[in-house]
């Protein structure tokens, strides 16, 4: 089905053709101006120097040449040339049945499907997620979503940090509490426990100990370095208890990541691209592209237009020790052996990008992806407290994750509870499901790439552009239309009339931009416009609702109309929150 924007595009070009000028100047856009005019044309102006004609009298013609489409209802034409365009009533119902009786409610499959891969992950074994972790898994998932909703094959991956000197550090701190443990003796041939010799609760306080003592005491530091370079040659009893850490804490990974209704396709980790690094810095030093620098191996990147000094990538350090640069590279090495992907898109934060500015010209230069294939950063700015800073605890420690998420189900639980619409033993359940778009619409409403405030009070309130307010406007709806349904009527074979009003014409004309919105905010990586389109449908939706009374409608006809157009931006809504990662309760 195609888009209304491209439909009266059609009409426009027709009219150019028609009063005899190219219809490449036919180009509509919304209207800026929504007070005179629903969409526009600024075309004349630009075909001024090809026609050597005033703006205003080519789109005077052009106007004269539209007169009578059944797409617009109005054409003028105002200095210094616009064309501004009214849609008519009875064309824009029509779209909006077809709209309605369409399934993917007007959004088409791409005609040219892409195998995408999303890294959106990236925590560390053995630590709890914390706040700084929210922005890669919600606005990753988001465009995993959508993705998969104009048919691309999306594949999310979680990818673990499991192979670096956190490893040895726990290892090592492990040692110094339990000596006693088979896994430090290296002459035992036995088996090793299957019960791992740690709880979560206690892998998460051997870390941060063993981080800070290594910081202080260099000879601890040595060991760590020492145990993490075994664990990496594999030794056995290292690798038995690098397994217990993974199951550990993967199991406990999942389940928070689950509280956010985050999930990954691949739980890949950077000991899953060990096997590829010998082979690959093997061809780089014998094609040329690998060379020693102080000891070091590198490749250079820097390019004749960099405004900027761009580092070489350095592949081993002197010691010949590998680093996260060279792990990045071979997993694009796995990445394209396993799933010839046409993209691979990082969601990383935005500091992170001279390392992947690095990591993507040496892929391209060895020749490690496709000449075709896309490889995309999109970098994410930090989330930030009312003090404009990172945001913490109150006493001034990186929260975890999943305390963030019980502080938001408890706000919404008091005011959940305090409204009196929800029953004491659905409370817990509702107040989770808008705690969640609580915080991922509070996040995604902002433009990825910039930092913002996470603000509880306003985040979690109904009214304003937040998720509760997006979630507060479809139970609404589907509260009119569980009671038009208990009052005898029913939801199959409405017709939509023509919009009786300018506030459901303007909630018709909103409902029908959805399938622009959703392949726009895909194809800019933007979740937040879609949160942007949500906003302005819910709010031309409530508009409506207050200046119509739509169940009390004595015409049977014109409220079975109504009614097939809330169910249509019902639809509309979940469908967005469902890209968006969250959905909407019976009631609130």
């Amino acid at each position: 089905m195609k888009k209304l924007i491209e439909r009266i595009t059609e009409e426009a070009a027709k009219a150019f053709e028609k009063a005899g000028y190219d219809s490449s100047y036919a180009r509509v856009t919304v209207s800026n101006r929504p007070d005179l005019c629903e969409y526009q044309c600024n075309g004349a102006m630009a075909a001024k120097k090809a026609y050597q004609k005033a703006p205003l009298l080519i789109a005077e013609d052009v106007a004269a040449a539209m007169d009578g489409s059944e797409v617009c209802e109005e054409v003028t034409a105002v200095k210094p040339g616009f064309i501004n365009i009214k849609i008519a009533k009875p064309f824009l119902a029509e779209y909006l049945q077809q709209m309605y009786e369409d399934e993917r409610l007007s959004s088409e499959l791409s005609s040219e499907p892409k195998t995408i891969i999303v890294d959106y992950g990236g925590p560390n074994v053995a630590k709890p997620l914390h706040v700084g972790h929210l922005r890669s898994a919600i606005i990753g998932e988001s465009l995993k979503r959508m993705g998969r909703f104009l048919g691309h094959r999306m594949i999310g991956d979680v990818h673990l940090g499991d192979w670096g000197l956190q490893m040895g550090l726990i290892i090592t701190e492990l040692k110094e509490r339990k000596p006693e443990l088979p896994y430090f003796d290296e002459s035992f041939e036995g088996e090793y426990p299957s019960e791992a010799p740690f709880t979560i609760s206690e892998l998460e306080e051997i870390y941060p100990a063993a981080s800070a003592r290594s910081k202080e005491d260099e000879d601890y530091r040595e060991r760590a370095l020492a145990a993490t370079h075994e664990l990496q040659e594999g030794r056995r009893g290292y690798m038995a208890l690098w397994n217990h850490i993974m199951t550990v804490s993967v199991n406990d990974l999942k389940e928070n990541y689950k509280k956010l209704d985050v999930e990954f396709d691949l739980w890949k980790k950077e000991s899953d691209a060990q096997p590829y690094i010998p082979e690959m810095i093997q061809r780089m030093k014998e094609e040329g592209f690998a060379y020693e620098d102080q000891g070091a191996l590198v490749v250079d990147v820097k390019e004749e237009t960099d405004s900027k000094e761009i580092p070489p990538c350095m592949l081993l350090k002197s010691d010949g020790a590998s680093l996260y640069t060279t792990t990045d590279l071979a997993t694009i090495v796995e990445r394209m052996k396993l799933f010839q992907p046409d993209e691979i898109l990082y969601v990383v934060d935005k500091r992170q990008e001279l390392h992947f500015i690095q990591v993507f010209r040496c892929a391209r230069k060895t020749g490690l992806v496709k000449p075709d294939t896309k490889l995309s950063f999109l970098g994410f700015g930090t989330m930030n407290g009312k003090d404009g800073k990172p945001f913490k605890t109150r006493e001034g420690g990186v929260m975890r994750l999943e305390n963030l998420i019980r502080d938001i189900d408890q706000e919404m639980y008091r005011k959940i509870v305090e409204n009196k619409s929800v029953k004491d033993t659905d409370a817990e359940k509702t107040a989770e499901m808008v705690g969640l778009s609580a915080i991922k619409y509070g996040d995604l409403s902002n433009q990825a790439s910039k930092d913002y405030v996470f603000d509880t009070e306003r985040f979690t309130s109904f009214e304003g552009n937040t998720g509760p307010y997006i979630l507060y406007t479809i139970v609404r709806i589907k509260s009119i239309l569980a009671r038009y349904v208990e009052e005898g009527g029913s939801l199959q074979g409405n017709v939509l009339m023509p919009a009786a009003s300018d506030s459901e014409k303007a909630l018709m004309l909103e409902t029908a931009r959805f399938n622009s919105v959703v392949d726009n905010a895909f194809e800019e990586k933007a979740p937040h416009k879609i949160c942007s389109y949500i906003y302005e449908l819910s709010n031309d939706f409530n508009r409506f609702y207050h200046e119509t009374k739509i169940l009390t409608e004595e015409n049977s006809g014109q409220k079975a109309s109504w009614i097939l157009l809330l169910d249509l931006v019902r639809r509309v809504l979940e469908e967005c929150t469902g890209l968006l990662g969250f959905s909407a309760p019976e009631r609130m």
